[in-house]
C-alpha cells in the first residue's frame, strides 16, 4: 500500500493534512481536514508543481499529463488533478473524502512532488462557460496549498521547513525589512540541529 501525505499552509490562515492511500493499481482514496475557509464550496486540484517559493501561486497549473480541459471528476475527458469541490461548514472546516482514479501514487503520472490546492470559490468543473471555465474551473484565488510527500519516508523536519519558508515568504511581502537568508539559516539549524 502506497501512503501519502500534504500539510496545508497559507498566509491567509488556511490550514490543513491531506492524506493519500493507494492499493497495488487501485484508485487514491483522499480524506483529512481543512480549516479556516469561509463557508461553501472550494475548488480542490491537485497542481503540477511542488514548487511553494512564492506561495500557492508557484504551484502551477493543474496536472494535466494528457492535456485535456478542465472538468468534473466523474469526467472521462479532464485534468488528472480535476478533484471537485470541498464543502466548508459555517465553522470553516472542510472534511475532506474523495476516491480517485487518476492520481497514483506511483509510476510516470505520480502525484508525489506535486501540490494539492485549495481555492477561494467554487469550481464550476468546466461547465461555468467562463473564459476560466475549461483551463482553472474559474475557482478563484489559491488560499492554501501544500507539496505531497511519501507518508513513509516522511521527514517533518523537511516538511517543517517547507512551511516555514513558505509562511516566511508570506510575511516576509509584508514585512520587507526582514531578512529572509539569515532567518533560514536560524530556522534550519532549530529543526535539523
Amino acid at each position: 500500500m502506497g501512503k501519502a501525505v500534504a500539510v496545508l499552509a497559507s498566509s491567509e490562515g488556511v490550514t490543513g493534512t491531506i492524506y493519500f492511500t493507494q492499493e497495488g493499481d487501485g484508485p487514491t482514496t483522499v480524506t483529512g481536514n481543512v480549516c479556516g475557509l469561509k463557508p461553501g464550496l472550494h475548488g480542490f486540484h491537485v497542481h503540477a508543481l511542488g514548487d511553494t517559493t512564492n506561495g500557492c501561486l508557484s504551484t502551477g497549473p493543474h496536472f494535466n499529463p494528457a492535456s485535456k480541459d478542465h472538468g468534473a471528476p466523474e469526467d472521462e475527458h479532464r485534468h488528472a488533478g480535476d478533484l471537485g469541490n470541498i464543502t466548508a461548514g459555517d465553522d470553516g472546516t472542510a472534511t475532506v473524502t474523495i476516491v480517485d482514479k487518476q492520481i497514483p501514487l506511483s509510476g510516470p503520472h505520480s502525484i508525489i512532488g506535486r501540490a494539492v490546492v485549495v481555492h477561494g470559490d467554487p469550481d464550476d468543473l468546466g461547465r461555468g462557460g467562463h473564459e476560466l471555465s475549461k483551463t482553472t474551473g474559474n475557482a478563484g484565488g489559491r488560499v492554501a496549498c501544500g507539496k505531497y510527500y511519501w507518508s513513509a519516508r516522511i521527514n517533518m523536519s523537511t516538511v517543517d521547513l517547507d512551511m516555514d519558508i513558505y509562511m516566511f515568504q508570506s510575511t516576509l511581502k509584508k514585512e520587507k525589512d526582514q531578512n529572509f537568508s539569515e532567518y533560514l539559516n536560524k530556522r534550519k539549524g532549530s529543526i535539523l540541529g
